[in-house]
């Protein structure tokens, strides 16, 4: 079967045919349907993010998929053979968090093998070019609003860097009620989307009047809650600049900068926070597909494209050239 696979030694990556795999013990077999391009795979090819379990040098990237079982292994229970599924993003082994594409073989394949407890039925009405990605580009903005951010309704939110995982936090925030919701991002098309999905004020981040432009839209009072989906320091230094008394900054874009906070005195006297962010748990997944089947949701407008799985390479070159200001790009075996 054909499959993209990455040698992270070399950081070599080519869509090159690999033996067909079979369900083991406890396992299904997928027949992959559509499969997410996301900005860390990007990053693993280019070497900003490796591995920590993998096997070997190789491994089929893809941690956003989904198809149909057409295969189950020994022990395997609860699943039907050709029964439409999306595969969670990861899985846990003997305490430790392992990545589907990173730490193990992902969905960017034409087929893909996964432990049955990772697998989870969709709904007939969600077409499987946007069910692939809610794990992942959709579950880790709700995991940050609602675990980790704590988002209340009726509060102000702000939201740096209105991208892949961005422009969901601002349409599930329409959802939870966060009002007023400000969208940071210095590209205008990018700000338009954000009030597409639902921001109530879209600002550019290099304005010179961008912390008057926040103080208006929030009474003079604030942020309660600001979230850096960009990774970029800046952004983080902006950010806790425009929190509220007791506003909270969580982090969810990844760098490796250090975080610096620009007055610390202020910081603790009005006894604000800052809170770290890292992707989503299983049960992020079924919270939002239960808001999919109810019409709550719908992320029809996030499939930026679609691409054959022969042309993964020019999938990654579009994301990171951020060409046509992707949501997401899918794959098609």
């Amino acid at each position: 079967m054909l499959a993209g696979r990455l040698n992270v030694a070399t950081r070599t990556f080519a869509v090159e045919e690999v033996p067909e795999p079979h369900a083991g013990p406890g396992e299904v077999r997928i027949a992959v349907k559509a499969a997410g391009v996301c900005l860390s795979d990007v990053h693993l090819i280019q070497g900003m993010l490796k591995p920590l379990y993998l096997h070997g040098d190789s491994v089929t990237l893809g941690h956003e998929t989904a198809g149909v079982v057409d295969e189950i292994g020994e022990g395997a229970t609860g699943l039907t053979i050709g029964e439409r599924v999306l595969l969670q993003a990861g899985e846990t082994q003997a305490g430790t968090v392992l990545t589907r594409g990173v730490d193990y073989d992902g969905g960017w394949a034409e087929h893909a093998v996964a432990s049955a407890t990772t697998v989870v039925p969709i709904p007939d009405s969600l077409p499987f070019e946007q069910a692939c990605f809610i794990p992942d580009a959709v579950s880790t903005p709700w995991a940050a609003l609602t675990a980790t951010g704590g988002v209340q309704p009726a509060r102000p939110v702000g939201v740096w860097g209105v991208g892949g995982l961005g422009a969901h936090a601002v349409q599930l925030l329409r959802a939870i009620g966060a009002a007023p919701i400000i969208a940071v991002d210095p590209l205008e098309g990018a700000r338009e989307r954000a009030v597409r999905f639902g921001a109530d004020v879209a600002l550019d981040p290099a304005d010179p009047a961008f912390a008057d432009a926040v103080g208006q839209a929030t009474g003079g009072t604030g942020l309660s809650y600001a979230f850096d989906f960009a990774g970029v320091a800046p952004v983080r230094v902006q950010a806790a600049k425009t929190l509220a008394k007791g506003g909270r900054l969580v982090l969810v874009g990844l760098t490796d900068q250090p975080l610096t906070i620009p007055d610390g005195t202020r910081f603790s006297y009005l006894e604000q926070e800052i809170r770290g962010h890292y992707g989503s748990g299983p049960e992020h997944v079924l919270e939002l597909l239960t808001l999919v089947a109810l019409g709550r949701v719908d992320f029809a407008r996030s499939v930026s494209g679609t691409l054959p799985l022969s042309e993964a390479a020019e999938a990654v070159r579009r994301l990171d050239a951020k060409e046509g200001d992707p949501i997401r790009l899918v794959l098609i075996p």
